[in-house]
């Protein structure tokens, strides 16, 4: 492995009346691509802060190389006192250069001269990744990178990642991001750091095996295995085979919905008007929907029925809300009829999070300031609510201003979920909500008996979710896909790829050779690296799949340290081979 770039020796940090953590180790090599994984409340962005050097540790000594450039992406970028997000990007020590800011904006989408004031969530977070990118870091630290960003804006920043020479270190409740690029994971857990060299794609595997472990040597020890009391009473394991029963279930829905569907690419879903498990609650038929001249909504026909769980994905500015008003009767269409069903009743929760009072606390938000809480007509205690959405019971009296972007995100949730209902309306459910509270909410989604309606770039939640899939191009077509997200993108890839422009070469498929000095031995590297790349990418795949096996562990400790040993050094070799045909590739193009 690479000599670490930047580390940080017994790290320790006094929060409060005493130490979020300590003695940390931890270390970044020059080109790690790091997951890091935690609870709300663990000391994620804290941490990253303290790589980034923002902030001064307790305890510990920061070392880095000289030279190194660190930066930092916040996850609410402050552009307060700046006329323009083109001031904020072009802000700070070291500058980037305005031609590189102009470049990456105009790849992502944002207008730099926008009135910072008045900017968008999404908005703001694009002219911060600009910046950042733009600042040619040598380690880049990504705190919830995805949030505010639409489904294209978060492939383009995946592209470019997988691409990046330097380093770099992400936070985020988007699994399919951290799935995509990550190759090594920190886990942050009850004060101390746990490293693997695997992706964020086997950190479920992982952490069952050193649950597991713990729990061995807690019995040998004849102690009392120390786990939040919400993993004692969930289960790592149990709650991971809940899971992959619910997905099975999740499949089986698709079947029916595509079956129902009829032809690839109709809209219309056909259903039997006297069974009551396919009851329409909304008829959609023949809608447009205008703005101006444009048109964001044409010829919708569409049927949804009870239980139906529908998401609706595109780019920002594709319709996306405008679709989901039409739905809920929010808005009239211009031409056509939408039919809600008269026994709708429906909660919405909005990306807008509008929520509680801070004065309030939480027992007033669920209960008025009782003891117990109505939920689907069955009383319960406060306190055991509470469990159920992950919090510890003594939070019941705290203010409301006291918790944080996520804990109100789930208190939201909570407090909605008791009420009775057959609509569940989501507008980007995902911001500001950690894995776990995700894993609740895909359960708690799974088992609503009504109709659910997702708006969502999250695109692992939409395939964990839904078994219908409204994509909206931008044209006023609405692509109607049975199954989730992976789904919608397999059916708009061949329309697109024509029109995707290609912004460099990827590293597997190597251009033909110009002509160029070469050694024997680098004309024949450049040659055949390719090939390797491709052999080692699909070995770490191969050897990942095994590792997903929760049992294998403790079915055969040895293979299964063989397979981390594998796939840690044919990452090593991969990463060699990257940069030996890039340092070729530059050598070829500067020889013209």
């Amino acid at each position: 492995m690479a000599a670490p770039i930047l580390s940080y020796e017994k790290l320790g940090l006094v929060q409060g009346s005493g130490w979020l953590f300590r003695d940390l180790d931890l270390f970044i090599g020059q080109r790690d691509r790091l997951a890091l994984i935690g609870r709300n409340g663990a000391g994620k962005t804290t941490l990253l802060k303290l790589i980034a050097g923002t902030i001064d540790s307790d305890e510990g000594r920061r070392t880095i190389v000289p030279g190194t450039k660190v930066i930092l992406l916040e996850q609410d970028p402050k552009v307060d006192g700046f006329a323009t997000l083109r001031d904020f990007a072009l802000s700070g020590d070291g500058a980037p250069e305005p031609h590189e800011v102009e470049s990456i904006a105009d790849q992502l989408g944002i207008d730099l001269d926008r009135e910072a004031a008045t900017a968008s969530g999404g908005e703001r977070r694009r002219a911060a990744i600009a910046r950042a990118l733009a600042m040619d870091p040598d380690v880049l630290l990504l705190d919830e990178p995805t949030n505010h960003l639409d489904i294209h804006a978060i492939e383009w920043l995946e592209d470019w990642l997988s691409r990046f020479r330097g380093a770099f270190v992400a936070i985020s409740h988007d699994r399919a991001f951290l799935t995509n690029l990550t190759k090594s994971t920190l886990w942050l857990d009850r004060g101390k750091i746990r490293r693997a060299e695997v992706g964020f794609g086997g950190f479920e595997a992982w952490t069952e095996t050193v649950y597991a472990e713990e729990e061995r040597n807690a019995a040998r020890l004849d102690a009392k295995l120390k786990i939040e009391e919400h993993w004692l009473q969930r289960g790592v394991t149990g709650r991971r085979r809940r899971n992959q029963g619910r997905l099975a279930k999740l499949k089986e829905m698709r079947a029916e919905r595509a079956a129902m569907q009829g032809p690839q690419g109709a809209a219309a879903l056909s259903v039997a008007a006297d069974d009551s498990k396919t009851k329409v609650v909304i008829d959609v038929k023949g809608v447009t929907k205008r703005f101006g001249e444009r048109a964001i909504i044409r010829d919708l026909n569409l049927r949804v029925t009870r239980g139906d769980r529908l998401g609706i994905v595109g780019a920002n500015g594709a319709g996306k809300t405008t679709l989901l008003k039409l739905l809920t009767g929010e808005l009239a269409p211009d031409e056509g009829t939408i039919r809600l069903a008269k026994t709708l009743d429906g909660i919405v929760i909005d990306q807008q999070r509008k929520l509680m009072a801070a004065d309030k606390t939480v027992r007033d938000v669920l209960t008025q300031g009782g003891e117990w809480i109505d939920v689907l007509g069955a009383k319960k205690h406060v306190a055991g609510y509470l469990k159920e959405f992950l919090f510890d019971p003594s939070l019941v009296d705290a203010k409301i201003g006291t918790l944080s972007g996520g804990e109100r995100s789930r208190l939201l949730l909570a407090r909605e979920f008791a009420r009775p209902s057959n609509l569940l309306v989501l507008d980007e459910p995902t911001n500001d909500l950690d894995l776990e509270t995700l894993d609740l909410l895909q359960e708690v989604i799974a088992d609503y008996a009504g109709t659910v309606l997702i708006v969502s770039h999250d695109r692992d939640f939409l395939d964990r979710t839904v078994t219908v899939t409204l994509g909206l191009d931008g044209s006023g077509t609405v692509d109607v896909v049975a199954g989730g997200y992976a789904d919608w993108e397999a059916k708009r890839k061949p329309k697109f790829a024509a029109k995707t422009p290609v912004k460099a070469v990827p590293v597997a498929e190597a251009p033909k050779p110009r002509s160029a000095k070469l050694s024997y031995k680098d004309q024949r590297d450049y040659d055949l690296l390719p090939k390797r790349i491709e052999e080692l990418d699909a070995a770490i795949a191969r050897d990942e799949a095994a590792l997903h096996d929760a049992n294998l562990f403790t079915r055969d400790p040895k293979k299964f340290d063989a397979l981390m040993a594998s796939v840690a050094s044919a990452r090593d070799e991969k990463d060699a081979a990257e940069m030996r045909w890039l340092e070729l590739a530059e050598m070829v193009e500067g020889s013209g």
